[in-house]
C-alpha cells in the first residue's frame, strides 16, 4: 500500500541521502531512509531485549543473523 502526501523537507538533508544511497528519485531516497531507520529500531529493540529471557541469542548471535558479521 502506498500513501500520497505532500511535505515540506529539508532540500539539503534530502540530496545527502540521495547522495549516499544512490537513489536516482527523492522517492526512492525517502522509502530507502524510512526502510533503514525502521531496521535499526528493530535491532536496537533486540539488543534491548538480549538477556531478558525474551529473546535468547546474543549480540554477536544477532549481529550474524543480520548479516553484520
Amino acid at each position: 500500500m502506498t500513501k500520497r502526501l505532500s511535505v515540506a523537507l529539508d532540500e539539503a538533508l534530502l540530496k545527502e541521502v540521495q547522495k549516499l544511497t544512490g537513489a536516482r528519485t527523492k522517492k526512492e531516497a525517502i522509502e530507502t531512509a524510512l526502510r533503514a531507520y525502521v531496521r535499526e529500531k528493530r535491532v536496537e529493540n533486540l539488543i534491548r531485549l538480549a538477556g531478558s529471557g525474551i529473546v535468547d541469542w546474543t549480540l554477536k548471535d544477532l549481529k550474524t543473523y543480520r548479516g553484520l558479521e
